[in-house]
Parts: C-alpha cells; structure tokens; sequence
C-alpha cells in the first residue's frame, strides 16, 4: 500500500510543487490549505508524513502539531515543520510542539525526494 504524504500550506504554488514530487516518487499526496483542514484531513487519511507550514490561517502549524500528537490516533504521523523563518526560536517552539523535524522554505525537489524516501521507505 502507498504511503500518504499531506502536505499543508496556504500558498497553492507550495501545495504542487510538493504533490508533483511526493506523486512523482510514488507516494500518494494529499493537501490543505489552512491549519483545520490540515487537522481534519489528518484525522481521517491517517499519513505517515505530514509537511506542515508554520504561518497559516485558521491555525498555526504549531497548534495543529500539537493538536496531532495529543491525539492517540494521530501521534504517530511524522511532522516536519515546513517555513521561511529559520529562527532558533521556531526551531525550539516545532520541539516543544511535537514537530519530528525542522525543514526550511525555500527547500531544493531533490532533498525532497531524498527524505521523502529516508523516512517512508
């Protein structure tokens, strides 16, 4: 069975780049644009990957994180904070969230692609 990557930004140019790489690698992608779609996109698809942008209306990605990991039935969904602010306090706060991982925007398809398959291969 695939595995299921969503992906969670509100700018839609982010949203198909990452679906282009995740589908192109043979994932499945699966996409929200604010932090309550994200949480109840998550809730029912169950992804093992989850790239979650910080600054996004509705909810923050922190809260949705946080949201995610107190929840039995999505704990285990591997988040990776995504954002163009690469500052140690938001590096500190994705932790103190639940976040797995810490990815910078603008990020390169081919590391992409290379973590992608790291963490769900």
């Amino acid at each position: 069975m695939s595995k299921k990557v969503l992906s969670c930004d509100d700018e839609p140019y982010i949203l198909e780049a990452v679906s282009y790489v995740v589908e192109q690698e043979g994932y499945i992608a699966l996409t929200a644009q604010d932090g309550d779609e994200a949480l109840q996109v998550a809730k029912i698809e169950k992804p093992d990957l989850m790239l979650l942008d910080i600054m996004m209306p509705k909810k923050r990605g922190f809260e949705v994180c946080r949201e995610l990991k107190a929840d039995p039935a999505t704990a285990h969904i591997y988040v990776v904070m995504l954002t163009a602010m690469g500052q140690e306090r938001d590096m500190e706060h994705a932790s103190e969230c639940g976040a797995d991982e810490f990815m910078t925007k603008p990020f390169s398809p081919r590391n992409l692609r290379k973590r992608l398959h790291e963490l769900l291969d």
